[in-house]
């Protein structure tokens, strides 16, 4: 590589959309995932309106028809099964940006169609005046968009900035038969809320975790414990568990995502709980900023300017990932008697920015 080459370190869907978006703007590239089986998980990912406008920006729009499913409405529900309150999403987005829940593999699929990447551990980041020495190589510019547990972050920037999410300190997440939920639905008690957003005709994801920041038990068990007492279609699911994955939720909060030409995008830069399920949002929309930055030019002064452009979005993220945290952690009779009133207000004023 040359002095007008940019290394993108990560494969997943922050490297890619970047990688696609420099490819768009013929700033050439070198993409390095060390982990060759990335994205061939078959778990999914919920995109909200803003997601999908990224991938239309992204020349992915024809591609997006083709996989998952559209998510045209959301139902939050008690432990009981009420309807606490409704979004009609596709009214709220519209319909050139109706959100969409689809499979991890897809999407990674269709971000990374024809992007050239090479499988390898990346060595030492060495900032340089006017560039990187990584591994040996030299590079003009440095994108850290390695995930949550970023080597680039913890070699530039150091340990500080991760936390255990406010909203839980794990999940549960998988694939099941569809039970007949046929929206983004939501049940949520005292100790816990169950997820199933459709990803086609016949499975559902689902995503569980605590409320109140409670722990999450890696044994299996814990999700009956939990939820068994839940309306039927949980209680279905629960029955007929296949492949699970449990993991942490983990948060980054850091001062800075930029030093010299080296910078932090997605989840690298600020991983958040997902609760309004902005990684990937977020992740995209870093990438086509920073890719219209680098094609300008001048790239002393990239990180300032992609920061600059970036900071107030991701913070307004944060802040309504915060507030409604708080609000899932009120003893549940007072979450119950709220939400009727504030879930609305707080959908409106957590995605309102973002259209």
């Amino acid at each position: 590589m040359t002095d007008d080459s940019v290394l993108v370190v990560g494969g997943g869907v922050a490297g890619l959309a970047l990688a696609r978006a420099l490819r768009q703007r013929d700033v050439p590239f070198e993409l390095v995932e060390r982990d060759p089986a990335a994205g061939d998980g078959g778990l999914a990912i919920n995109l909200p309106g803003n997601a999908v406008a990224a991938l239309h920006a992204l020349g992915l729009r024809a591609g997006l028809e083709k996989i998952g499913r559209p998510t045209r409405r959301r139902e939050y529900r008690s432990a009981a099964g009420k309807v606490l309150f409704a979004v009609d999403e596709e009214e709220f987005w519209g319909p050139d940006a109706r959100p969409r829940c689809v499979r991890r593999s897809d999407l990674h699929a269709l971000l990374g169609e024809d992007i050239p990447r090479t499988h390898e551990k990346v060595g030492p980041v060495e900032l340089e005046p006017s560039g990187a020495r990584v591994g040996g190589r030299r590079y003009g510019f440095v994108v850290g968009a390695d995930g949550v547990h970023s080597s680039v972050r913890e070699q530039v920037f150091g340990h500080a900035g991760m936390r255990s999410a406010m909203l839980s300190r794990a999940s549960w997440r998988f694939m099941a038969p569809n039970p007949g939920v046929d929206c983004f639905t939501v049940w949520s008690g005292a100790e816990g809320a169950f997820l199933m957003i459709p990803v086609d005709d016949s499975e559902v994801y689902v995503f569980a975790s605590a409320t109140r920041g409670g722990p999450v038990d890696p044994d299996p068990s814990w999700l009956r414990e939990t939820f068994g007492a839940y309306p039927a279609p949980v209680r279905e699911v629960l029955g007929n568990l296949g492949r699970l994955y449990h993991s942490p939720i983990e948060e980054v909060r850091i001062a800075t995502w930029h030093r010299d030409r080296c910078v932090l995008i997605g989840d690298a830069a600020h991983a958040t709980a997902p609760v309004w399920a902005q990684g990937g949002a977020l992740a995209m929309e870093d990438a086509i900023t920073l890719a219209d930055l680098l094609a300008g030019g001048a790239w002393d002064s990239v990180g300032a300017r992609y920061e600059e452009r970036r900071r107030d979005r991701v913070t307004h993220v944060q802040a309504a990932t915060d507030r409604f945290s708080k609000v899932a952690g009120l003893p549940i009779r007072l979450r119950n008697a709220l939400l009727p009133l504030m879930g609305p207000i707080s959908y409106k004023a957590a995605y309102g920015p973002l259209r």
